[in-house]
Protein backbone atom coordinates (compact mmCIF):
# COMPACT_ATOMS: atom_id res chain seq x y z
CA UNK A 1 0.00 0.00 0.00
CA UNK A 2 1.17 3.87 -0.87
CA UNK A 3 0.50 6.57 1.86
CA UNK A 4 1.32 10.09 1.21
CA UNK A 5 1.40 12.18 3.76
CA UNK A 6 2.57 16.21 4.74
CA UNK A 7 4.56 18.12 6.76
CA UNK A 8 6.09 21.35 7.25
CA UNK A 9 8.98 22.61 8.13
CA UNK A 10 9.92 25.70 10.36
CA UNK A 11 11.25 28.45 8.04
CA UNK A 12 14.78 28.65 9.26
CA UNK A 13 17.66 27.90 6.32
CA UNK A 14 19.94 26.31 9.16
CA UNK A 15 17.08 24.06 11.19
CA UNK A 16 16.15 22.76 7.51
CA UNK A 17 19.66 21.71 6.98
CA UNK A 18 19.90 20.44 9.61
CA UNK A 19 16.98 18.22 9.43
CA UNK A 20 18.12 16.71 6.13
CA UNK A 21 21.35 16.06 7.91
CA UNK A 22 19.56 14.39 10.23
CA UNK A 23 18.07 12.10 7.44
CA UNK A 24 21.01 11.71 5.20
CA UNK A 25 22.52 9.31 8.84
CA UNK A 26 18.96 7.82 10.07
CA UNK A 27 19.34 6.27 13.36
CA UNK A 28 19.39 2.49 13.18
CA UNK A 29 16.20 1.69 15.64
CA UNK A 30 14.49 4.64 13.72
CA UNK A 31 14.92 2.30 10.60
CA UNK A 32 14.59 -1.30 12.62
CA UNK A 33 11.40 0.55 14.03
CA UNK A 34 10.14 0.73 10.31
CA UNK A 35 11.23 -2.25 9.29
CA UNK A 36 9.50 -3.85 12.05
CA UNK A 37 6.00 -2.07 11.50
CA UNK A 38 5.72 -3.05 7.56
CA UNK A 39 7.49 -0.41 6.08
CA UNK A 40 9.44 -1.45 3.24
CA UNK A 41 9.82 2.03 1.37
CA UNK A 42 10.10 5.77 2.60
CA UNK A 43 10.87 8.54 0.80
CA UNK A 44 10.87 12.25 2.05
CA UNK A 45 10.67 15.24 -0.33
CA UNK A 46 10.92 19.15 0.19
CA UNK A 47 9.78 21.99 -1.48
CA UNK A 48 10.31 24.82 0.71
CA UNK A 49 9.30 24.08 3.77
CA UNK A 50 6.65 21.98 2.81
CA UNK A 51 7.24 17.78 3.01
CA UNK A 52 5.76 15.13 1.26
CA UNK A 53 6.64 11.49 2.53
CA UNK A 54 5.58 8.89 0.02
CA UNK A 55 5.71 5.50 2.26
CA UNK A 56 5.13 1.55 1.26
CA UNK A 57 3.82 -0.79 3.15
CA UNK A 58 3.40 -4.43 3.57
CA UNK A 59 -0.08 -4.46 5.15
CA UNK A 60 -0.45 -7.56 6.37
CA UNK A 61 2.03 -5.91 8.97
CA UNK A 62 1.75 -2.52 8.90
CA UNK A 63 -0.87 -0.69 11.65
CA UNK A 64 -0.67 3.19 12.15
CA UNK A 65 -2.16 3.61 15.25
CA UNK A 66 -0.05 0.09 16.91
CA UNK A 67 3.15 1.71 14.99
CA UNK A 68 2.52 5.02 16.77
CA UNK A 69 1.64 3.03 20.08
CA UNK A 70 5.27 1.60 19.79
CA UNK A 71 7.08 5.13 18.82
CA UNK A 72 5.48 6.37 21.61
CA UNK A 73 7.23 3.61 24.38
CA UNK A 74 10.31 3.04 22.96
CA UNK A 75 13.04 5.47 24.67
CA UNK A 76 14.71 6.06 21.25
CA UNK A 77 12.20 6.48 19.25
CA UNK A 78 10.39 9.15 21.84
CA UNK A 79 14.30 10.83 21.16
CA UNK A 80 14.29 10.35 17.71
CA UNK A 81 10.66 12.45 17.41
CA UNK A 82 11.42 14.81 19.97
CA UNK A 83 14.85 15.70 17.85
CA UNK A 84 12.49 16.42 14.88
CA UNK A 85 10.10 18.40 16.32
CA UNK A 86 12.95 20.88 16.50
CA UNK A 87 12.68 21.21 13.06
CA UNK A 88 9.05 20.85 11.84
CA UNK A 89 5.71 22.44 12.55
CA UNK A 90 2.32 21.32 11.52
CA UNK A 91 0.54 22.55 8.17
CA UNK A 92 -2.44 24.64 8.28
CA UNK A 93 -4.39 21.56 8.37
CA UNK A 94 -3.09 19.74 10.49
CA UNK A 95 -5.07 18.46 13.42
CA UNK A 96 -4.06 19.46 16.72
CA UNK A 97 -1.65 16.96 18.17
CA UNK A 98 -0.67 15.43 14.93
CA UNK A 99 2.37 15.22 12.99
CA UNK A 100 2.18 13.84 9.46
CA UNK A 101 -0.92 13.85 7.74
CA UNK A 102 -1.93 12.22 5.37
CA UNK A 103 -2.97 13.74 1.89
CA UNK A 104 -5.95 12.96 -0.04
CA UNK A 105 -5.85 11.56 -3.29
CA UNK A 106 -7.36 13.66 -6.27
CA UNK A 107 -6.11 12.23 -9.62
CA UNK A 108 -4.60 8.60 -10.93
CA UNK A 109 -3.35 8.15 -14.00
CA UNK A 110 -2.14 4.79 -15.25
CA UNK A 111 -1.03 4.69 -18.80
CA UNK A 112 -1.80 1.17 -20.43
CA UNK A 113 0.86 -1.18 -20.86
CA UNK A 114 2.72 -0.93 -24.20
Amino acid sequence: MQHVLALDLKDDPALIAEYEAHHRAVWPEVQAHLRRHGVTEMKIYRLGTRMVMVMHTDDTVYDAARMQAASESDPVLVEWEALMWKFQAPTPWTPKGSKWIELQKVFDFRSPPV
